[in-house]
């Protein structure tokens, strides 16, 4: 398996994301590093079109300049009613990399410029109905890349649910406040990080990464 020893390498300088990959593998035993402990590489240009683009170059990058296997993600949100945006460009939504209240901001305003989306045909209370402005998706795209062999292990992870008219709750990072979980009825960011690492984008992207590295490597 491309991990190895007792620390996995993961290209971001995320809090957020790196609190999220800690306590995914803190309960298979593993430490994680991240590029908060390399401050000589730089940060990697994410200019591809796609999350996955984004992901295998920075997994790539930094695995060739540490000549280890590093995991990236590349993930954001994708809001129906605005075609798709933010996109890739979910952390610079606003013009600043990783301003999530600018970011927030200007998705609600985004929104309300829109005419009153329809909710009649939607079964869930008419309470929670009257604060969803747009359908939603988080899409987070693992990549693996391993220096010694060049070979890159992918994975998607996605969670669909609204976006609501204000934010709500105090865990999470990014677009969670705003992101309603039909399932658990409240936002992103009012479950406990355990709950939002059992149902997340890049928890059950996470989930598939590691099922196929050990269906890889135990035929």
């Amino acid at each position: 398996m491309p991990i190895k020893g007792d620390t996995v390498f993961v290209a971001t300088r995320n809090a957020g994301k790196l609190r999220e990959f800690s306590l995914a593998f803190s309960s298979l035993g593993l430490k994680v590093k991240s590029l908060a402990d390399f401050p000589d590489i730089p940060d990697v240009v994410e200019d591809g079109e796609t999350f996955l683009e984004n992901a295998m170059k920075k997994a790539k990058t930094v695995a060739e300049a540490l000549q280890v296997p590093v995991l990236a993600d590349d993930s954001g949100l994708c809001v129906g009613r605005l075609d798709g945006e933010p996109g890739v460009y979910s952390a610079r939504y606003a013009g600043e990399h990783g301003n999530d209240q600018a970011n927030n901001e200007k998705l609600l305003r985004e929104l309300k410029k829109l005419p009153a989306w329809d909710t009649s045909g939607d079964s869930k209370s008419e309470r929670i109905q009257e604060h969803w402005l747009s359908p939603a998706q988080f899409v987070c795209s693992l990549v693996l890349y391993d220096p010694a062999n060049k070979k890159a292990y992918e994975a998607m992870g996605t969670v669909d649910g609204y976006i609501t008219d204000h934010p709500r709750g105090e865990y999470g990072f990014g677009y969670d406040p705003l992101f309603y979980v039909p399932a658990y009825d409240c936002t992103m960011a009012q479950l406990s990080p355990e709950e939002k690492q059992r149902i997340s984008h890049r928890g059950r992207a996470l989930d598939a990464l590691l099922t196929r590295l050990s269906s890889s490597f135990s035929e």
